[in-house]
């Protein structure tokens, strides 16, 4: 009984220490006096108003929305040519390969590789353009995304393939009419996740764009602190919970459609 007590009061320190900042996001926007404390204090919509009287809000959100659907897409399509080429393709060191592919993709996109990341999109000429953003977060984000959909594509049985190629399919028709159906929840997932990743990336944007008019919200959320580095807690708030309102609403969306499983499988 001592012990089962101890866990559940562990349990209930965990859940309280995750909650609170969920319940500063929900409450804070809505306060008349935002502060660091979750609590509302009365009730108000001012703080919509000034940001939507904003005029970084809208640009910036677009901006987001640009990157990370631009990153989602290249990765969910180069990742799935990877993976069923990587599964249905013999070759010495195959696995070796992709657990060193997953390692580097962590330092990828880190600070101690911007420096030259920054020098090969100057010689590039990519600088200070989102294109050149969407290529450097993809690169990060692409061994981790075949690594997973590897998975679900060597959950699909030979057979098809081979039923498909005796009917004279061409192996873009077989990729297409048969892989790519069967590991649609797996690209959804990986979608979901690529997105995810880089609708909140900060450091990458920030380092490569120079422009305003062309940074995402995460970096626009910085610049809601005065000269002093005080925080304008009704624009961070406020901003936080409608910047996070579309990244929840895609993940119920395509977990109701789909589900999130990180392995693959044929359904009868």
């Amino acid at each position: 009984m001592a012990g089962r007590s101890v866990m559940y009061a562990v349990v209930c320190l965990l859940v309280v220490f995750f909650a609170l900042p969920l319940l500063w996001l929900v409450l804070t926007p809505f306060s008349p006096t935002p502060s660091y404390k979750a609590s509302l204090s009365g009730f108000t919509l001012a703080n919509f108003e000034d940001l939507l009287a904003n005029p970084q809000t809208w640009p910036s959100i677009r901006n987001s929305l640009v990157l990370s659907v631009g990153s989602s897409v290249l990765v969910i399509v180069l990742a799935a040519l990877a993976a069923y080429a990587l599964s249905r393709v013999r070759i010495p060191g195959r696995d070796q390969l992709l657990y060193a592919l997953l390692l580097l993709s962590s330092i990828v996109t880190g600070t101690a590789a911007m420096v030259p990341i920054f020098l090969m999109l100057f010689q590039l000429g990519l600088i200070d353009r989102q294109f050149g953003v969407v290529l450097v977060l993809s690169g990060g984000l692409l061994p981790a995304a075949v690594f997973m959909l590897k998975d679900f594509v060597d959950s699909i049985p030979r057979s098809y393939e081979e039923s498909a190629r005796v009917f004279g399919a061409s192996p873009s028709q077989i990729l297409r009419h048969v892989v790519l159906p069967v590991i649609r929840p797996g690209m959804a997932t990986v979608g979901v996740w690529a997105l995810v990743q880089v609708w909140g990336n900060f450091l990458v944007p920030y380092v490569l764009l120079s422009d305003p008019s062309k940074q995402p919200a995460a970096v626009v959320m910085y610049t809601f602190y005065d000269a002093g580095g005080q925080p304008n807690f009704a624009l961070i708030s406020t901003f936080a919970l409608v910047y996070s309102v579309p990244v929840v609403v895609l993940y119920l969306f395509v977990n109701r459609r789909y589900g999130f499983a990180f392995q693959g499988g044929i359904k009868g």
